[in-house]
């Protein structure tokens, strides 16, 4: 995999046509036309990420990926770009806000035990293909003003190591949850890069404002933040319903609540989301009411219904079993009710073994919780 601009291979950055370029007025510029293109955020930095590698490793060795094996399946080239693509010298890191407008509030959906929860990422267009398309845009005007140059479009989509490369361009700093947070922003948002070949300046990395609060430490479900910037992803909510192909493991089906697909809760209580605005892309808005629809009438899709629902999606890559092996922990965990039970009993012929090992857990709650 190398650096390639779209029409033709990659050009040394010693070729003649950019050594007329002025790269610090260039690195203005892509700033303002990434802002034109709609991301809230452009930084740029190098591909330096010793201390990230390390941090990396140690999670590795830990096993707190789970069985998320792709996390180390490139080996080092996640935290050494210049591996991972050869001829990278530079990395242009872009935020995108996506917090939508929503029929009701996260808390209110939350609270509500009947209803489902879903994580505000995954309410509207996959993002996946939103962003790449924006950042190929960037490129080309950035082509336009160069000539030829090497570059590749990333989103949450290959080995890297976006957060770090965001936290070095200036984009925000690591929380103790580990996801990203920006002090004027929260931490509502995409990260895409632009791995380059052009000798750009690089911005300052951010500075780490989280202080004494742990607040996102404290309110985990199933205590996924073993500690301060340490998150055992096999206990996390996002992971359990999202990267976890196989059973649920039962110590955590009661934590889960009405979780559906992934879990927000860390970013709920943080402080510095007083700041985040709402998304103006209307692709991140909910679709089919996903922000606040009923346990039941999502159970109730067909296969069918959930590919027509899902369709262009990020849900969509979980597939129709874990969908419906998700939706069934969550009526386990809802108020004792014969319309549910009548629901998970229709389905306790399903094909899949692992469906109907989730839906009799949850049978047993719902006749347990009612005295049956």
């Amino acid at each position: 995999m190398k650096l390639s601009s779209k029409s033709s291979p990659a050009p040394s950055t010693a070729d003649p046509q950019h050594t007329a370029v002025d790269f610090a007025q260039l690195a203005d510029r892509i700033k303002q036309w990434g802002r034109e293109l709609g991301f809230q955020a452009v930084g740029i930095t190098d591909t330096t990420l010793d201390s990230d590698e390390a941090h990396l490793m140690n999670w590795l060795a830990d096993r707190h990926h789970g069985e998320m094996d792709y996390m180390q399946r490139h080996g080092r080239k996640r935290s050494r770009p210049a591996q991972l693509v050869p001829g990278t010298l530079r990395i242009i890191s872009v935020r995108m806000d996506y917090w939508p407008e929503q029929d009701m509030t996260a808390q209110q959906v939350l609270d509500d035990p009947l209803r489902a929860y879903l994580s505000r990422y995954a309410l509207g267009r996959d993002y996946h293909k939103l962003l790449r398309k924006r950042l190929q845009q960037l490129a080309q005007r950035i082509e336009r003003h160069t000539g030829n140059f090497g570059y590749r479009a990333f989103t949450d989509s290959a080995p890297v190591l976006e957060k770090a490369l965001a936290q070095k361009a200036g984009l925000g700093w690591i929380g103790k949850h580990t996801n990203l947070i920006n002090d004027r922003a929260g931490s509502w948002f995409f990260l895409g890069e632009l791995f380059t070949d052009l000798p750009l300046p690089v911005d300052a990395p951010a500075g780490e404002h989280c202080g004494t609060c742990q607040a996102c430490i404290d309110c985990c479900p199933t205590r996924a933040i073993i500690a301060p910037y340490r998150l055992d992803a096999r206990r996390c909510i996002s992971y359990l319903t999202i990267e976890l192909r196989g059973a649920i493991p039962e110590e955590f089906r009661p934590l889960i609540g009405n979780r559906i697909y992934g879990c927000d809760d860390c970013q709920l209580v943080c402080p510095w989301n007083r700041f985040a605005r709402n998304s103006q892309e209307p692709g991140f808005m909910p679709r089919h009411r996903l922000d606040s629809a009923e346990l039941l009438t999502l159970f109730r899709w067909s296969e069918q219904n959930f590919l027509k629902h899902t369709e262009g999606s990020a849900i969509r890559r979980i597939g129709y079993d874990c969908w419906l092996r998700n939706i069934a922990v969550a009526l386990g965990n809802a108020p004792h009710s014969q319309a549910l039970i009548r629901a998970l009993e229709d389905r306790l012929d399903h094909p899949s073994a692992m469906v109907r090992e989730h839906i009799r857990w949850a049978l047993q709650r719902q006749r347990e919780s009612g005295g049956d």
